[in-house]
């Protein structure tokens, strides 16, 4: 059997994962989840698609208690070692977020920088990924998460924004598509992996405009949803979502 895209990038990652860009603001996206719980470290928080346990590293030194769940063991062996290397003890497991174990546990969820949603080949998937993550969750509990942004492709060339934020050493985008009938962005990703071999996968991507995240939410019973703007590093309610944000940062309640 094939394996999808996302799970061939991760094989084996970690390392070169922790190098990319996008991961370098893990300090400032933990001080706004902070704030949104009112540091309240008796909170239970679900981190869905935890990679290789940045957020919930952060969050665990922080003194809270962080439960990282993943569909990529590799990516878990590296958040386990890191963890390790801190002296931390935390509870990361091998899930796929389209069908978790877990019934009314946590008080708050995260799933940041693409954790799972969006990712899924089909549009019900992603929404299966919404639903298990809602089950998760006690009453009056906060879902916080990333998204790509569909209205940047509509005003944004999509080749430029990847070209801009290239790196030496990471990975790179070539060849983006966007559909303006399914709103997937189809591109080829070459990188390296943690030892050095090059690979190339075709990947795709789903964009949500706010419209759509707002009536999924609703549909699985979130009574106030915030949609902003997410800039690496500084989530704040005080960035008002436009055209020129690459990620949407939705923040519901239910």
């Amino acid at each position: 059997m094939n394996k999808q895209w996302y799970e061939a990038l991760f094989e084996n990652y970690g390392k070169k994962y922790d190098s990319e860009s996008y991961t370098h603001g893990t300090a400032g996206e933990c001080d706004f989840i902070e704030k949104e719980i009112n540091f309240d470290k008796s909170l239970k928080i679900l981190d869905v698609g935890c990679g290789t346990g940045r957020h919930a590293i952060e969050l665990t030194k922080r003194g809270y208690c962080v439960t990282g769940i993943d569909l990529s063991e590799s990516q878990l062996k590296r958040a386990k070692e890191k963890a390790a290397e801190n002296n931390l003890l935390i509870d990361f497991q091998c899930q796929d977020a389209r069908n978790l174990p877990f019934n009314s546990e946590f008080d708050i969820a995260i799933m940041l920088c693409e954790g799972g949603f969006s990712l899924m080949e089909t549009d019900e998937m992603n929404y299966e990924i919404l639903k298990n993550v809602t089950k998760s969750l006690k009453s009056n509990a906060k879902l916080i998460f990333t998204t790509l942004n569909g209205l940047f492709p509509l005003y944004n060339s999509v080749d430029e924004f990847f070209d801009a934020a290239k790196e030496e050493g990471n990975s790179e985008c070539k060849n983006n598509n966007f559909d303006f009938m399914t709103f997937r962005e189809h591109n080829i990703v070459e990188f390296e992996d943690d030892d050095g071999n090059k690979k190339t996968l075709k990947c795709n991507e789903r964009y949500y405009v706010p419209c759509e995240i707002t009536w999924l939410l609703k549909s699985l019973g979130y009574t106030t949803i915030d949609i902003f703007g997410a800039r690496l590093g500084e989530f704040s309610r005080e960035h008002t979502l436009t055209t020129k944000d690459y990620e949407l940062l939705v923040i519901a309640e239910i």
